[in-house]
């Protein structure tokens, strides 16, 4: 006899991570290419000491500080293992059994695997050839279906692709779907964004002042922050809803030596502005030469670029390997490379030139 396992769950794969292939320059995962500040280190040292004591389960000290920083609350605070966590959370929150969670696609390749996981399904719109969310098509979609929608997802800056969106197209979208639907602003990159683009705060509330219960914006210490291996993330909404998030939270499963990393790294902000201009700099200078190479790459204001290589990503893929450059492929899409180090970045400019050379 077969044991019982939830039908639905048939043919979904995990989660595929970055590769890591020995003597490669690994520019798969868009973590940084800088270690971790010293005082972080020593921050995690001591917080060792006492690791056979449970966690703060409401990381009451980095929420406090968060609060502070944002200026809200500290019930408008909800700390995560990692924002991915969060995107779970928020789903099994806010969409009962069968509903449907929205988002442009392609975009963070986590949001139709949490959504099946969590016995939702994903509504995926197309983005547009410019490699944007197309927020347009995305309010007609949930509209047509508003008493099945339980979540949208806006990622922005959008992994893979690098773009953000604007003031008015969030406004725009606010203003035409329905306020019981949770819009969620993903902006796990937003540290890394220089091009104007707003800060999602500022959508927590309407243009009178009045809270919006159904925005919520999320963040991450992984990617800015280079707190990738610790998984430490937040999300900023109104109390009604993050109850609701806190309510499906897994107990202690942000554990001590995280919590004061992430404590350490939030008084470092003056490290944290260099780090993220010394990678904003070299990601003008890669896009630069991308271009001078005739190659499709989008404006990104993320860590990473994209190359939207529709069906020669594989190739591209294949001979980025041979050359010891791990990039991450999306299979008839394009291809999204991290930027990092100067050295890092130098290795796949070499491989690109021979690539672009030979096409």
């Amino acid at each position: 006899m077969a044991v019982r396992v939830r039908p639905d769950l048939a043919g979904i794969t995990g989660y595929v991570p970055g590769r890591t292939v020995p003597g490669a320059v690994k520019l798969a995962s868009n973590e940084s290419g800088i270690g971790p500040l010293p005082s972080v280190v020593q921050a995690m040292a001591s917080a060792g000491e006492l690791i056979n004591r449970y966690p703060d389960n409401n990381a009451s000290v980095l929420t406090a500080k968060l609060a502070a920083k944002f200026g809200v609350d500290t019930e408008q605070i909800v700390v995560g293992c990692g924002s991915v966590m969060l995107c779970q959370q928020l789903i099994q929150a806010t969409c009962a059994q069968g509903q449907k969670v929205a988002f442009g696609w392609r975009s963070f390749e986590a949001y139709p695997l949490l959504t099946r996981t969590a016995g939702a399904e994903p509504l995926m719109v197309p983005i547009t050839e410019q490699q944007a969310l197309d927020l347009d098509a995305l309010a007609d979609a949930v509209i047509a279906e508003a008493d099945n929608v339980g979540l949208v997802f806006l990622c922005t800056p959008n992994n893979p692709t690098g773009t953000t969106l604007s003031r008015e197209e969030i406004n725009g979208f606010l203003a035409k779907v329905p306020g019981d639907i949770t819009v969620v602003l993903d902006e796990a990159y937003r540290e890394f964004a220089t091009d104007g683009s707003p800060d999602g705060t500022e959508f927590l509330v309407d243009d009178n002042g009045n809270p919006r219960d159904n925005v919520v914006v999320l963040r991450t210490f992984s990617k800015a922050y280079g707190l990738a291996g610790l998984r430490v993330g937040y999300a900023i909404g109104h109390p009604a809803l993050l109850n609701a998030v806190r309510a499906v939270h897994v107990p202690f499963s942000v554990n001590s030596l995280a919590l004061a990393a992430a404590e350490v790294s939030l008084d470092a902000e003056d490290e944290l502005t260099e780090r993220v201009g010394t990678v904003t700099t070299e990601r003008a200078r890669v896009t630069d030469e991308l271009k001078a190479l005739g190659l499709p790459v989008t404006e990104s204001q993320a860590n990473f670029v994209w190359l939207a290589l529709g069906e020669g990503t594989a190739a591209f893929d294949a001979f980025m390997q041979e050359h010891k450059v791990i990039v991450r492929a999306f299979a008839g899409d394009g291809a999204r490379v991290t930027i990092s180090t100067p050295d890092d970045n130098d290795a796949f400019l070499r491989a690109i030139r021979d690539y672009a050379g030979q096409a």
